[in-house]
C-alpha cells in the first residue's frame, strides 16, 4: 500500500511530539515524587527534630529565664501536632505529662531526667525516620535515571533513524527533479528520473518523464519542421532578384543570397558570422550597405557583365519590441530605370521632332496675319489667332518637357556666374507685362536700392522666375496685385512672388513641387504638371532653395532663396 508523503510527514511530527510527551511525562511524574520525599522529611521529621532540640534549650535555663517555660511550651504544641512516626505520640504523650507535672513546681527537678529522655527519644526516631525516607528518595531518583536513561536511549536511536532516513525520503527525490528540471532546461529532452516512492514524489516523477517525452517528440518535430521552412525560405530567397543580407543585433552577418553574393563579390560560407563593419573595410558596396544616412539615392552596381540599378532597404528584426537583428534588402529597380531612361528619351526626342513643325506653324500664322499677304476675314483672323495661341501652349509645353528630360538625364549644363538679382527680376518683369495687362493685373517690386549678387544661372533662374510670376497671373484674380520682393538675411538673398488669388489648399502643398502633380479643381487643363518641377530642380541644382506658403481664399507666396555674394 503507497504511503503519501504528507501522511509520512505527519507520522514524523506525531512522532517528535510524543518524545517531547513522554520525557515530560515521566520527568514530572520523578520530579513530583523527589519533591514529595523531601517535603516529608522536611515537614515531618526535620521539625520535629528542631522542637525536640528548642524544648531540650529551654529546659536547661528553666531556673534562669522567666520565658523558659513559656518556649518549652510553644515548641511541644507544634510537636504535639507534627505527629507522623509510630511510637511518636506516646513519647510526646509522656513529655506532656512530666512538662505539666513541671510547671506545677518550677523549682522541682526531679523529672527533668524523664522529660530529657523523651525528647531524646522523640529525636531518635525522626532522626532514624530521616535515614530511611532519605534512602527511599535515593532509590527514587535512581528508578528515574535508570527510567529516563532508558527511554532517553530509546527515543534518541528511534529519533536518529528519522532524522536520517525522512531528509532523504524528501531531498533526494526533490534533488533528482532539481536535476532534471535543468537537463530541460538546457534542452536535454531525454532525461528521464526514476523514484520507487509510491507518493506524491513519485507521482511528480511520472508527470516529469511524461512532460519531457513530450518536449522531446515536439522538439523533434519542430526541428524536422524548422529545417524544413529554413530550406523553403532559403530557396525563395535565393530565387529572388533582389539581393539579401541578414545581421543578427551585433551586426554579424547571418546570411547572404546568391544575388547578394554576385554584388558583393563575396561567398556566403567565407563570411558568415563575422563582424559586417570588418567586411566593409575591404569592400566598398558592404560600407554604402552600413551606412545609416537618410539618402534614398539608387546605387548603380555593375554585376554579371552588366550595370544594375538598386534600391537599399534596411529592415529591423524586432522581437517584444527589442531589435533583435536587421535584414538588408537591395531592391534591383534596374528595369525601371530602363523603362524611365526610354520614357525620358521618347519625350526627350517627340519634344525635340515637335519643336520644329510648331515654329513653323507659328511662323504661317504670322504670315497669314500680315495683310500684306492679303486681308483676313474675321472669322479667319479669329481662327488665326487661335492656331497662334494653340502652337504657343504647345511650343511652351514641349519646352518643359525638353527642360525634364535634360534634368533627368543629366544632360542640362549650368554656367554658374555672379549675377545681379535685379537683372533677374527686371528680366522676368518684361517677359509677363502683356499676360499681366491682359487681366489689368498691377506687379508690384519691393527691391532694395542696392541688390546684392548671387551665384547662379541667369537664364535658367529667370527662367523659374517667369513661371512662377506666370502662375500668379494665372491664378489672380483680374485687376489685382501681385508683390515681387527680394529680402536679404542671414546671408541668403530670396526672390519671392504674392498674389491674392484662390490659394492652395494646404494639405496639397506638399506635393506642389511634384512632376506631374496638378491642384484638384484647377481650371487649367493644358498644364503639364511640370513647371514647378523643373522650377525645383532648376534651382536645388544651383544650390538653391524654393518653398512655397499659402491658403485656401488668401493667395499663394512662392520664393527662391541663393547664398549672396556681396
Amino acid at each position: 500500500m503507497a504511503v503519501k508523503l504528507k501522511t509520512k510527514l505527519t507520522v514524523g511530527l506525531i512522532f517528535l511530539f510524543g518524545v517531547i510527551l513522554i520525557f515530560g511525562i515521566l520527568g514530572t511524574i520523578y520530579i513530583n515524587r523527589l519533591s514529595r520525599d523531601a517535603d516529608l522529611i522536611l515537614k515531618d521529621n526535620y521539625e520535629s527534630i528542631l522542637y525536640s532540640n528548642n524544648m531540650l534549650k529551654a529546659l536547661e535555663v528553666v531556673n534562669t529565664r522567666k520565658d523558659a517555660l513559656e518556649i518549652f511550651e510553644r515548641n511541644l504544641k507544634k510537636q504535639e501536632v507534627n505527629i507522623t512516626e509510630p511510637g511518636e505520640k506516646e513519647l510526646t504523650e509522656d513529655i506532656r505529662k512530666n512538662f505539666e507535672e513541671l510547671k506545677a513546681d518550677p523549682k522541682d527537678p526531679s523529672n527533668y531526667s524523664e522529660i530529657r529522655q523523651s525528647v531524646h527519644q522523640v529525636m531518635d526516631l525522626n532522626t532514624s525516620a530521616i535515614f530511611r525516607k532519605n534512602a527511599v528518595a535515593r532509590e527514587t531518583a535512581g528508578n528515574a535515571k535508570r527510567w529516563l536513561a532508558i527511554v532517553f536511549t530509546i527515543l534518541t536511536l528511534v529519533s536518529f533513524t528519522f532524522i536520517f532516513n525522512l531528509p532523504g525520503i524528501i531531498s533526494g527525490p526533490i534533488q533528482s527533479l532539481s536535476d532534471g528540471i535543468r537537463e530541460i532546461a538546457n534542452k536535454n529532452y531525454s532525461k528521464r528520473i526514476y523514484l520507487k516512492q509510491k507518493d506524491e514524489l513519485g507521482d511528480l516523477a511520472i508527470a516529469f518523464n511524461s512532460m519531457a517525452e513530450k518536449l522531446d517528440l515536439y522538439e523533434h518535430s519542430n526541428i524536422a519542421k524548422m529545417q524544413f521552412e529554413k530550406s523553403r525560405i532559403e530557396t525563395i530567397i535565393n530565387q529572388m532578384r533582389d539581393g539579401i543580407i541578414g545581421l543578427d543585433a551585433n551586426r554579424n552577418i547571418l546570411f547572404l543570397n546568391v544575388v547578394a553574393q554576385k554584388l558583393l563579390g563575396l561567398k556566403e560560407n567565407e563570411i558568415v558570422g563575422k563582424y559586417a563593419p570588418d567586411i566593409a573595410l575591404k569592400n566598398d558596396l558592404m560600407r554604402k550597405l552600413l551606412q545609416t544616412s537618410e539618402d534614398k539615392m539608387d546605387l548603380k552596381i555593375y554585376f554579371d557583365n552588366k550595370e544594375g540599378f538598386f534600391n537599399k532597404d534596411i529592415l529591423d528584426v524586432t522581437n517584444n519590441k527589442e531589435v533583435i537583428g536587421q535584414v538588408i534588402v537591395l531592391r534591383n529597380i534596374t528595369i525601371f530605370h530602363e523603362l524611365n531612361e526610354a520614357k525620358t528619351n521618347f519625350i526627350a526626342t517627340v519634344s525635340h521632332e515637335l519643336k520644329t513643325p510648331i515654329s513653323s506653324i507659328k511662323m504661317s500664322t504670322r504670315l497669314l496675319s500680315d495683310e500684306r499677304t492679303g486681308p483676313l476675314t474675321a472669322d479667319q483672323t479669329e481662327l488665326v489667332n487661335s492656331i497662334g495661341d494653340d502652337a504657343d501652349r504647345l511650343l511652351k509645353i514641349t519646352s518643359e518637357l525638353i527642360n525634364m528630360a535634360q534634368v533627368e538625364t543629366g544632360n542640362i549644363q549650368f554656367n554658374l556666374q555672379p549675377t545681379p538679382v535685379v537683372s533677374i527680376v527686371e528680366d522676368a518683369l518684361d517677359a509677363v507685362q502683356i499676360q499681366a495687362r491682359q487681366k489689368n493685373i498691377a506687379v508690384k517690386t519691393n527691391i532694395p536700392p542696392v541688390t546684392p549678387m548671387i551665384q547662379a544661372d541667369k537664364e535658367k533662374t529667370t527662367w523659374v522666375l517667369i513661371n512662377l510670376l506666370t502662375n500668379a497671373i494665372k491664378y489672380s484674380f483680374e485687376s489685382s496685385v501681385i508683390e515681387i520682393s527680394v529680402t536679404s538675411q542671414n546671408d541668403r538673398v530670396e526672390i519671392s512672388v504674392k498674389d491674392h488669388g484662390r490659394g492652395i489648399d494646404e494639405k496639397y502643398l506638399p506635393r506642389v513641387f511634384d512632376r506631374y502633380f496638378k491642384v484638384p479643381g484647377s481650371l487649367e487643363r493644358s498644364r503639364t504638371g511640370l513647371g514647378l518641377a523643373i522650377s525645383k530642380e532648376f534651382i536645388e541644382a544651383q544650390g538653391g532653395k524654393i518653398r512655397v506658403q499659402s491658403r485656401l481664399g488668401e493667395g499663394s507666396e512662392f520664393g527662391f532663396s541663393f547664398e549672396r555674394l556681396s
